[in-house]
């Protein structure tokens, strides 16, 4: 069973936003007292927080899986609903929040630093919030935004000071158990430690943290060996220490040839070549070792690298080495730039900035992408004609009809906007003002048919009486006419 993962792939689902309520205020006395739909909850987010007691995303690796709470949907009697409860993971000091294609989305060093990685979705408007002038009593409300759902990469790096690095079996965990409280795992066989150690190393007033490195071998940089896997903890390490065994009794192996092994292995990993370097000749209390020592360091000196004879076993040259890793780490921690306040910036939007762009694509359709857009288009019910009204005319208030038309749409042409497609239909919406209807109906979107409206039916039937009435004017003073003349006939 593993007991150190520093590399999970996380799949985070931020909580649904709850739906609005469309309901009237029916009471004794008040058969249509106005609407009254509470509004929707808030879903849950889900955020990372580093938290100093926990250092490994173990139980990330068992439960890859996490979901927010979802929001409660709204009711009547302007009862709003819940928020889903936000959910937050503790993760290890140094991890890095990555995309699945390697986008560093947040580095999270320090204690308590937090990061919301998955934001949950809004709640829907009930009818009683959209209500208006014109807009009495909708008879629609808005659905709840769908959460964030995404999968991200966590990467853990662990934050050292100083970074031991050697081949396999060259001392490194009975280095750091003696300089430290650590107790790693050791024994007489390569690869003995299979996952980074820490060790907290106090020298009088200094206290720093020294990370012991599974070895190297040649091609660890490309994935040889365990060396790939635990690079990544050294990137933060202010100081190097390249422990060397020098009582090694295998063939090509001299302290020389392993120092520009491991060097080469570091260059080829990249990042690290302005980190300062300690030697530390370990196992000088063999014989054979002692002597190998006092015969390279003349030579690792010339390469400008501080030596150090030192033996794990009898604790001979730690306390010089010791000494020297605290003076680097003291110097580099002056060095570094003092931490500055986190700085709040304002961005405002641009005044002629109208919040989404329209694309249009080599196939005649026409793409409207923008925040606030696609936020409507997820919280309308499109089995209501009402809430597609109202849709219709906030996408023509915010000026999307109008930049349709100049980018070349003509009626009928495919729109889509977010996951939806629409045959554009302009004269629909476009300056024409909302008409009060039953509930959850508009007049705009109700299909032609060849039968007369009951205005129109009407107001043939009043022309028809008109015309009547004319024509029996008309007969009337014909037959009048007719009979002066044959009185004036009979006169005669």
């Amino acid at each position: 069973m593993a007991t150190f993962v520093d590399r999970v792939v996380l799949h985070l689902q931020a909580g649904d936003g709850g739906h609005g309520c469309a309901s009237i205020l029916r009471e004794k006395f008040k058969p249509f007292g106005g609407p009254d739909g509470g509004n929707g909850g808030h879903g849950g987010s889900v955020s990372l927080v580093v938290d100093p007691q926990v250092t490994t995303l173990l139980d990330f690796h068992f439960r890859p899986h996490v979901k927010a709470d979802n929001g409660r949907g709204g009711a009547g009697s302007n009862r709003d609903g819940a928020n889903g409860h936000d959910l937050v993971l503790k993760v290890p000091n140094g991890t890095v929040v990555q995309t699945l294609d390697g986008t560093v989305l947040a580095d999270m060093v320090g204690a308590g630093t937090t990061f919301e990685v998955a934001r949950g979705g809004r709640g829907g408007r009930g009818n009683a919030s959209l209500a208006n002038a014109k807009r009495k009593a909708p008879g629609f409300a808005e659905l709840g935004e769908p959460g964030d759902h995404l999968d991200v990469v966590l990467e853990l790096k662990s934050v050292a000071d100083v970074g031991l690095v050697g081949f396999p079996s060259a001392g490194k965990s009975s280095l750091i158990s003696v300089i430290s409280a650590a107790k790693p795992k050791i024994a007489d066989y390569p690869f003995t430690t299979l996952v980074p150690n820490l060790g907290v190393v106090r020298v009088d007033d200094h206290t720093f943290t020294v990370a012991d490195v599974p070895g190297l071998i040649p091609g660890a940089a490309t994935g040889k060996g365990l060396g790939l896997e635990f690079l990544r903890h050294i990137e933060r390490c202010s100081v190097l220490v390249h422990v060397i065994d020098t009582a090694t009794l295998e063939p090509g192996r001299d302290p020389v040839a392993d120092i520009d092994t491991i060097e080469a292995e570091l260059n080829q990993y990249g990042g690290l070549a302005d980190r300062p370097r300690l030697v530390a000749l370990n196992k000088i209390d063999v014989p054979d070792g002692r002597d190998l020592a006092e015969i390279v360091r003349p030579d690792l000196e010339e390469r400008g690298f501080r030596v150090f004879e030192v033996s794990a076993a009898t604790r001979e040259g730690l306390k010089e080495l010791t000494y020297a890793m605290a003076e680097l780490v003291d110097a580099g921690r002056k060095a570094a730039p003092p931490a500055e306040p986190t700085r709040i910036v304002i961005r405002p939007a641009a005044v002629d900035d109208a919040g989404f762009t329209i694309e249009a694509r080599a196939d005649g359709s026409f793409t409207v992408r923008g925040v606030r857009p696609e936020r409507w288009v997820k919280q309308t019910n499109f089995d209501n004609d009402e809430a597609i009204g109202y849709l219709a005319d906030r996408l023509a208030r915010l000026g999307v009809e109008e930049k349709l038309a100049k980018a070349g749409a003509q009626p009928g042409d495919l729109v889509r906007i977010g996951e939806r497609e629409f045959d554009w239909q302009p004269t629909l919406y476009a300056g024409v003002d909302f008409v009060p209807g039953n509930r959850g109906t508009d007049i705009r979107l109700e299909e032609k048919t060849n039968r007369a409206s009951a205005a129109e039916r009407l107001a043939a039937r009043k022309a028809r009486r008109v015309r009547s009435a004319d024509g029996l004017d008309a007969d009337t003073t014909d037959d009048v006419d007719a009979d002066i003349d044959d009185d004036e006939d009979d006169a005669e």
